[in-house]
């Protein structure tokens, strides 16, 4: 497989208007062309609950301070399926009842906390129990939960899924083989794989890389040569047949800007270089998101027909492309990541497809008004101004050190076809 390199062009956003504060230990997950943000710690405890409109760079706060949402929180996971984000641990514990589990859903649709009646959620036995750090991850019909640290009892190698049809627990913790207890660590889920990577163990921060499998149930340790050093607070997200990782640091107080790239095909570790300008600044504690066609949830049954986009629409072959801008970014700069095949993805997985090759340089989209209908009665004559499909997006938002400005702290980088 022949890689074009190239390095990466970072661009900071800044907020003109409404938004959450800086803040760091919060979590963050992507929904269509939104981003939530829930919580964290900035100069207090935070429950503040927030939606990115990426394109039109516009926050608003939405309400969390129903009986169904949560308490103020930092270092809890939140995930998404299919348009329900589910909201797992991080709160103080004496704060809590310890006769429930502490886990909440939102309704991205109808824009409301809804009470979580699932299976065995208020037996502590068959369901776990409050944690900070752990990761969360995504795979078919189910949330697969691993590590977080314990109250009282320190970092945990417990291994938990949530299946989200049933709303039942179940334990997948190994008796021996695995990453062991862990939190402050970072996963991401690929076909039919987790990748697990770093995080403390106990004091000691680790850069060890675990494979989980889904098919065979079993864990398998990944070593190279070459690869991030030992991280905590870092973040990571799956990109085609990719892992993005960035920032963390080897302490608590050694933050770092590095963004590195793990082959899942070839099983090897690089680091890509930034444009020097345009270099984001060191942080941990952060969260990234990942938008655009490669993270849309894939119609059951396999790729995007031959000709058509990735929304099911007819590609226009005379599209012109152009780079991508919101209303801060300069029309300019088209640099940013390789873009990698994709091999099939299971039927039925939550799992995204690749983008269509365009016949441009990069993928952009410009016309704001289009994009905010919902890319609707696109035509060739409007193939000028709004070119498909939308490119893929990786933000980082937040982290320490914490800004000066008011507004939280946001980067953008783009993923294009180079």
């Amino acid at each position: 497989m022949s890689l074009k390199r190239g390095p990466c062009l970072w661009t900071p956003i800044p907020q003109s208007g409404p938004a959450p504060c800086d803040r760091y230990k919060h979590s963050c997950c992507a929904h269509g062309d939104s981003v939530y943000l829930l919580g964290g710690r900035g100069k207090s405890l935070l429950n503040d609950f927030w939606r990115y409109n990426v394109v039109r760079n516009e926050w608003t706060e939405l309400d969390c301070s129903c009986e169904n949402a949560p308490e103020e929180m930092e270092e809890h996971s939140m995930v998404n399926y299919q348009g329900l984000l589910y909201v797992f641990g991080g709160i103080i514990d004496s704060g809590y009842s310890g006769n429930k589990t502490p886990l909440w859903v939102y309704d991205t649709d109808k824009e409301e906390w809804l009470r979580w009646q699932g299976k065995n959620t208020y037996s502590q036995k068959l369901a776990p129990v409050n944690r900070k750090g752990h990761s969360a991850v995504v795979f078919e019909s189910s949330m697969y939960m691993y590590g977080g640290y314990i109250d009282m009892k320190g970092s945990s190698h417990e291994f938990w899924r949530l299946d989200f049809v049933t709303g039942a627990w179940a334990d997948l913790t190994p008796d021996e083989a695995g990453p062991g207890p862990r939190h402050g660590h970072s996963a991401a889920a690929h076909l039919d794989c987790m990748y697990l990577f770093g995080g403390l163990t106990g004091l000691r921060e680790q850069s060890d890389l675990w494979r989980w499998s889904f098919s065979t149930h079993s864990w398998s340790s990944i070593r190279s040569h070459s690869g991030p050093s030992k991280l905590v607070g870092h973040s990571a997200v799956a990109y085609q047949d990719n892992m993005l990782l960035f920032g963390g640091g080897g302490a608590q107080s050694s933050p770092t800007n590095g963004l590195w790239r793990f082959n899942f095909l070839t099983q090897a570790w690089e680091r890509l270089a930034a444009i020097t300008a345009s270099s984001p600044p060191c942080k941990m504690q952060h969260c990234i998101a990942g938008l655009g066609p490669s993270y849309r949830p894939q119609p059951r049954g396999g790729h995007t027909p031959p000709g058509e986009g990735p929304l099911g629409r007819p590609r226009h072959a005379g599209a012109r492309l152009r780079p991508f801008k919101n209303r801060c970014f300069p029309a300019e700069g088209s640099i940013e990541l390789d873009t990698f095949c994709v091999e099939s993805r299971a039927a039925g997985a939550e799992s995204r497809a690749r983008p269509p090759a365009p016949g441009g340089t990069c993928l952009t989209f410009e016309n704001q008004e289009a994009f905010g209908k919902g890319w609707t009665d696109v035509d060739e004559s409007s193939a000028e101004d709004l070119s498909f499909p939308l490119p893929d997006l990786l933000l980082v938002l937040g982290g320490r050190p914490m800004g000066a400005n008011p507004g939280i702290s946001m980067w953008q980088l783009t993923l294009t076809d180079l």
